[in-house]
């Protein structure tokens, strides 16, 4: 253990993020799957969703969010498995474990992912990269999975790093490089730029970060509008946000990244019932009702919006879920059919399930309801995510 390393001087910030989570806890669990193009999500029949791709199915261009019948017809020899998120979650505490023996300051994103401040750590363990080789290293030997972390002075630069050689990456990006590494890259690697700004700004010739720090901000903010100020900050490496860590819970969602925006109304629908799903299981998995349901949602321009609403009693029903989250994503909303590249659900004002008082006439409808919801939890735990609460598209398909 090194105690000389100073502690002055810019922060240090990890970004750690587990590849192909989802898919390398399934080959973890069953080393048959080693070298399989491996599909969590979905079924062999094309009903659902594809959560995650281990790197062989990524190759035969399987993604997240992609129908399960199109990762067939793209990779047919794929190992379709269904999710097993509570598994998933069990793995996550045992990363989220090892990050709080070097820091309390972890910032988690997402069950796979996450931000360490290390400043002040650097005196007991050595300096930022050097924290970044243990975590690397324990989550190697301890749990047999593989991370990918990103090492800088700030949020940006640590993600960006996190991402540029995975899987199983490490890249530091030192303050003094950073506008080198920066200028060489697409200008959609900058928070904020999607496909549709990636267009707008190729039409100006721009499709690199150094293409736009090369038109003046004055003549870049009257194109792409006041946003454009935070980008260039961005273009050079600067970002002051602190690493915010996370306590007790105070609400349960999930929301997906989509490989490539979606704008079909109904493939957005089976998302959305999908994540519903899930937050309703882990609701009661917890013990809770909640009273509020919120949607996320993020165009492909980064702009992201919540629409929220309160039920009159707390639940932690599936149907009732998924039915507010419908209406605020085709009611309140407002996409009038813009492309998505991010959707979420999550529940909160959370309370005890125990102290929901009960209703004197009880719906006949509920009740069955909650009975379906209980045996669909205990179908969970015993065999994973085998199938999800049964409900009817609008054309009649029970997904």
């Amino acid at each position: 253990m090194n105690s000389t390393p100073e502690i002055t001087g810019p922060r240090s910030i990890l970004h750690v993020d587990m590849d192909a989570f989802y898919a390398s806890v399934e080959v973890l669990d069953d080393p048959s799957l080693k070298g399989k193009p491996v599909i969590v999500g979905g079924t062999p029949e094309g009903r659902g969703v594809v959560s995650a791709a281990s790197y062989e199915a990524r190759a035969f261009g399987v993604h997240s969010a992609m129908s399960a019948a199109r990762a067939i017809k793209l990779c047919p020899d794929g190992v379709f498995l269904r999710g097993r998120m509570d598994r998933y979650v069990e793995i996550s505490r045992q990363i989220g474990a090892i990050f709080r023996d070097f820091t309390p300051l972890v910032e988690p994103l997402s069950i796979d992912e996450a931000f360490l401040d290390v400043t002040g750590c650097r005196r007991l363990f050595g300096s930022g990269e050097k924290i970044g080789h243990l975590i690397q290293d324990r989550i190697a030997d301890e749990l047999h999975l593989v991370a990918s972390v990103g090492v800088a002075s700030n949020k940006f630069l640590a993600k960006l790093g996190s991402d540029l050689e995975k899987p199983a990456g490490f890249v530091v990006i030192a303050d003094d490089r950073a506008r080198e590494i920066l200028a060489a890259l697409p200008i959609g690697r900058l928070w904020g730029v999607g496909k549709v700004s990636q267009q707008e700004m190729g039409r100006f010739g721009i499709r690199t970060v150094k293409d736009f720090l090369a038109v003046p901000e004055k003549l870049a903010v009257q194109q792409f509008g006041d946003h454009a100020r935070h980008l260039r900050q961005l273009a050079v490496g600067y970002d002051t946000r602190p690493v915010i860590p996370s306590h007790e819970a105070k609400s349960i969602g999930n929301e997906i990244t989509f490989g490539e925006d979606i704008s079909e109304a109904l493939h957005l629908q089976e998302v959305l019932d999908h994540l519903a799903d899930k937050v309703a299981r882990r609701v009661r998995n917890q013990g809770f009702v909640a009273k509020t349901i919120t949607l996320k949602a993020r165009y492909s321009d980064f702009s992201t919006f919540t629409r929220s609403e309160s039920l009159p009693v707390p639940t932690d029903g599936s149907v009732e879920i998924r039915d507010v989250a419908r209406q605020l994503l085709n009611h309140k909303l407002g996409r009038r059919g813009r492309a998505l590249r991010l959707i979420g659900v999550t529940a909160s004002n959370l309370g005890p399930a125990q102290e929901t008082q009960g209703e004197l006439f009880a719906d006949p409808h509920k009740i069955k309801n909650r009975q379906l919801d209980q045996l669909m939890d205990k179908v969970h735990d015993r065999y994973g995510d085998m199938i999800s609460r049964g409900v009817k598209s609008p054309h009649g398909r029970r997904k």
